[in-house]
């Protein structure tokens, strides 16, 4: 299978080079040439299966013969094997035909860590076979760097900067990547929001002799890698719920939009699914843009559900190529102007066509807090401050149904955020052995400013050390 970039300046590539590139040379994002279905009778073939098989299933319509079917089923099971529960992302009974879907069950217990598993060892696998080793830039709101860098240390191949803001996550996020002891790790906290570290990266990305220099790739969601192995949860989910017999709706904290376009993605692939409810926080970028059109870029608040805190979500570039048509050159100028002027306005049949399928509503603190509070008087659930976000937006989110389950997605442990579900619901949710185990350890953190430069010379140290 080919994959193309989402601006139509760059030449197809295949699945391992679009997987180690991350970010097309033009800037855009890379999508599949064509979007493989699963018929409703492989689809109901998925049921009942592990999730390590479902996942090499899904992952092998985009590799095609570039990786053995054995080798990507031995490293699927390899990944899937570092989580701590069975079902690897099981499903939880809130209420009548309302559904938590757990996906913190991983070595750092969030969502990111399902695809980023899976990520280090095809990483492993490929660059082995070729003999190469790479620098990985990550840029996160919180939980991309941990999973990255839990996924990638020790790992000969590569070596991984992961950069944060500085001060704007929890400090449970913070230890799961700065008490990594490894010398192919470095973390850095920049002195901005994570805004300001994704514009970092797409800089590093753009200057084309500093990446070739460093072997630069990503593996933050532009990464399309991380959007497959994200879409496999909601192939078992959904089964597990009666697809594609019985349709499904999802609830989807988002911030970046990649949770949400790999709902979009297995929708393309041919599950039913009826709508995909986006919930934001005060940052709500994305539900003025898909509610009125206008894509436009503000400041960004720190909330109790920091890794939302963004004002650029990368992967919404992914969607309007597929809702305008694939028109790569209106894809192009509309992000060439939103770089220049911050805002851009989404063309009235690119904005239908997202309404088929996406709600979106903002969820403010307040509602936040008060909403961590009633799941647990109502459900007897703890909920993190990310995956209330999406409970609230379900509640009061007026969501076009037909009976269909409704399945909140939930991205994070509550101990993650320990202050911030103490302070809404009076219970100190249990640390989980991953987080005591860092808790005491000791931090390598470096600081710097929000400035490109300054950070291509402390990459540029890294590798040359």
């Amino acid at each position: 299978m080919n994959f193309i970039s989402t601006r139509g300046a760059s030449p197809p590539v295949g699945f391992i080079d679009a997987l180690l590139a991350g970010l097309a040379p033009d800037g855009g994002l890379y999508c599949p040439e064509t979007w493989p279905r699963l018929t409703p009778d492989e689809i109901a073939g998925l049921a009942g299966r592990p999730y390590a098989e479902v996942a090499a299933r899904i992952l092998g319509l985009f590799a095609g013969d570039e990786i053995p079917v054995e080798v990507l089923a031995d490293l699927c099971a390899k990944a899937y094997a570092s989580f701590d529960h069975p079902a690897v992302t099981p499903l939880v009974q809130l209420g009548p035909d309302r559904f938590l879907l757990e996906l913190f069950h991983g070595p750092t217990l969030a969502f990111k860590d399902v695809a980023m598993q899976i990520l280090a060892r095809l990483y492993a696998y490929v660059l082995a076979a070729r003999g190469r080793t790479m620098t990985i830039v990550c840029a996160t709101s919180g939980d991309t760097g941990g999973a990255a860098v839990e996924a990638f240390r020790g790992l000969d191949q590569v070596r991984i900067v992961a950069m944060f803001p500085h001060g704007r996550i929890s400090e449970v996020q913070r230890r799961f990547m700065t008490t990594a002891a490894e010398d192919n790790v470095r973390t850095l906290a920049v002195d901005g929001d994570f805004d300001d570290c994704q514009a970092i990266l797409k800089s590093l990305f753009e200057d084309d002799a500093f990446a070739r220099s460093v072997d630069l790739s990503a593996v933050n969601s532009i990464n399309f890698a991380r959007i497959i192995a994200q879409s496999v949860y909601y192939f078992t989910a959904a089964v597990a719920l009666g697809a594609p017999g019985r349709p499904a709706r999802f609830a989807v904290p988002t911030g970046n939009f990649g949770d949400a376009f790999a709902g979009y993605a297995a929708r393309l692939m041919g599950l039913p699914i009826e709508r995909i409810l986006v919930a934001v926080n005060t940052n709500d970028i994305m539900a003025r843009a898909l509610t009125t059109g206008d894509y436009r870029r503000g400041a960004a608040t720190a909330t109790q559900s920091p890794a939302m805190d963004i004002q650029v979500a990368s992967n919404f570039e992914r969607l309007l190529f597929e809702c305008s048509g694939r028109d790569a050159v209106l894809v192009a100028e509309a992000f060439r102007a939103f770089a220049a002027h911050g805002a851009m306005t989404v063309p009235p049949a690119a904005l239908a066509a997202m309404g088929e399928v996406f709600d979106a509503v903002a969820v403010d603190e307040t509602l936040t807090g008060r909403t961590i509070a009633e799941t647990l008087a109502r459900t007897g659930e703890l909920v993190d401050p990310h995956t209330a976000v999406a409970v609230a937006g379900a509640d009061h989110a007026r969501v076009t149904t037909s009976g269909a389950p409704l399945i909140v997605v939930s991205t994070a442990h509550p101990a993650k955020f320990p202050e911030a579900v103490t302070a809404a619901a009076g219970v100190s949710p249990p640390p989980p052995a991953a987080v005591l185990a860092r808790a005491g350890a000791p931090e390598r953190i470096d600081r710097l400013p929000a400035d490109v430069e300054a950070v291509k010379r402390y990459v540029r140290d890294f590798v040359g050390a």
